[in-house]
Formats: structure tokens, C-alpha cells, sequence
């Protein structure tokens, strides 16, 4: 039992010595002691079983202040630093979690600025597109009213000119005996303007008319507009109230660049144009 006691001790021993080895610092403060200690001849620290800290140290004599010995000195400066060292370990766990959770929080926050951001773009596109489409709606509409309004209303031909042959003038030149439409005098080149929506008919040489376009109205009206330099429709195209059809010119039999104007409603001859357009409001 001696023996096994003396193993015992030495195995304490050994584990008291070996602290200084794994606290920085330590070995100094010992090496000072124990230099204090010889010269005062301390009583040397003897093994004896390890407490919850891992050492022990011999019993104060009786009588004596334990913050007197040395060993008791050594194990408290030694739990002491213990604790700094898991306050310091816990204080940087605890930090590195604060940091962990201060970065996921503001990288939420970063994803839900961008979402919110990507929300507010693609609302913001939406509604430009909403106010395009209201936009295109309401153009389709204005130019629907505005071909309605040109397909019910009637235009001069020409937006300038002056009068020549009349209606129902006589004279040997022409086949019927007498003028069947109205001269309009114009620059060559100038153009001329549909009077009514209507289809073409004829768009072709007809030749003493020369270069003749033939516009055929809804309600069976032929106006047919003749001495064309060029013409701008084909047979069978719709055109529109205002729309050019072609250019004045002296083609066929005429004597310089004008227009000859005819206005022949359905089963009937022809009439004064001047008259009919007056009387489609056209101020002429």
C-alpha cells in the first residue's frame, strides 16, 4: 500500500510540473518562487490527490493563512488563468456567432432590397406597357374615326387652280358636241387628291383622255379624273377620300397641263362636277 501511495504521488507530482509547460508565463513565475522559496526554505510541495482543477497541494499547517502557501498561491493564479482562457474562448464563440448572424441578416436583407427592387422593375414595366398599349388603342381608334370622317367626306382635287372650260361648254372639239366635265388648270406634276372613298375602276390610257383614272363610288357614282402625267392606283384598289391617285398633266388630247374632271352618277349622264361637289359640301 506504501508503494502504490508513493506511485500515486509521483504521478500528481508530475502533473503539478508539467502545468507551467502548457500556461505561457508560468515557467517564470515559478522559477522567481521557487528561487523565493530556497531562500526562505519554504516547506517543498508535496503530491497529493488532484482537485476538480487537476491539482492539489499539501495541507496548511494548523493555525497557518492559507494564502500564505505557496502551493495554494500557485493553483489559484493557475484556476484564475483557466477561467480568463475559457472567458476569452467563450467570448469568441460567442463573437463569431454575433458576426454569423450580423452577416446572414444583412445578406437577407440584401436579397430582399434586390427582390423588391426586381418587383418594382418588372411593376414598372407593366405598367408602361398597360399605358403603351392604352396608347396604340387609342391612336387605332382616332385614325378608325379619321378614315370614317374621310370616307364620308368630300375633298377639292386639287389644292390649287383655276378654272378653264366649264361644263357643257360647246365646241366642235369635243365628240359629244359640248364640254362633259370641268377643266381644272394646274402646274404639271401637281397632285390630285380622290374627291370621295370609292374603288378604282380604271387606271389606264384612254386615248383622247390620255392617262385616265376612273373612281366608282359606293353608291354607284363614276368620277373619273383624265390628262394624267402619272398615275399612283391600279384597277380594283380601295382609296379613300383625300388620297393622291396621280399627277396633272397634257397627256392625250389637251392643249397644256390640267385636269378634266367628269361626275357621272349611277344611270344617269354626266353632270356639272362643280355643282355635285357643292352639294357634298365641298367648297370649291
Amino acid at each position: 500500500m506504501a508503494s502504490a501511495q508513493e506511485g500515486g504521488d509521483a504521478s500528481g507530482a508530475d502533473r503539478v510540473r508539467s502545468i507551467p509547460d502548457r500556461i505561457p508565463g508560468l515557467s517564470a513565475f515559478l522559477s522567481d518562487k521557487d528561487e523565493e522559496a530556497a531562500t526562505t526554505q519554504t516547506p517543498v510541495i508535496t503530491a497529493a490527490p488532484l482537485t476538480s482543477a487537476g491539482v492539489a497541494v499539501t495541507a496548511a499547517a494548523p493555525g497557518s493563512d492559507p494564502s500564505s502557501d505557496p502551493g495554494e498561491a500557485l493553483r489559484s493564479r493557475i484556476l484564475q488563468q483557466a477561467d480568463a482562457q475559457e472567458a476569452i474562448v467563450e467570448a469568441e464563440r460567442r463573437a463569431e456567432i454575433e458576426a454569423k448572424a450580423v452577416t446572414a441578416a444583412a445578406e437577407e436583407a440584401a436579397e430582399l432590397a434586390e427582390r423588391e427592387r426586381l418587383e418594382a422593375e418588372e411593376r414598372e414595366r407593366a405598367e408602361e406597357e398597360r399605358k403603351r398599349k392604352e396608347e396604340e388603342e387609342r391612336k387605332r381608334k382616332e385614325e378608325e374615326e379619321r378614315l370614317r370622317q374621310l370616307r364620308e367626306s368630300y375633298v377639292a382635287p386639287l389644292a390649287s387652280y383655276s378654272l378653264s372650260s366649264g361644263y357643257g361648254a360647246a365646241g366642235a372639239m369635243w365628240s359629244s358636241g359640248y364640254h362633259t366635265g370641268t377643266d381644272l388648270v394646274a402646274p404639271a406634276g401637281t397632285p390630285i387628291k380622290n374627291i370621295h372613298t370609292g374603288v378604282v375602276k380604271e387606271a389606264a390610257w384612254a386615248g383622247s383622255y390620255g392617262y385616265r383614272v376612273v373612281i366608282e363610288l359606293a353608291d354607284g357614282t363614276e368620277i373619273s379624273y383624265s390628262h394624267l402625267s402619272s398615275m399612283a392606283v391600279v384597277a380594283g384598289q380601295e382609296v379613300v377620300t383625300g388620297e393622291v391617285i396621280g399627277n396633272v398633266g397634257s397627256t392625250g388630247n389637251s392643249t397644256g397641263p390640267h385636269l378634266h374632271l367628269e361626275v357621272q352618277p349611277a344611270g344617269s349622264g354626266t353632270v356639272d362636277p362643280l355643282a355635285w361637289m357643292r352639294g357634298k359640301g365641298v367648297a370649291i
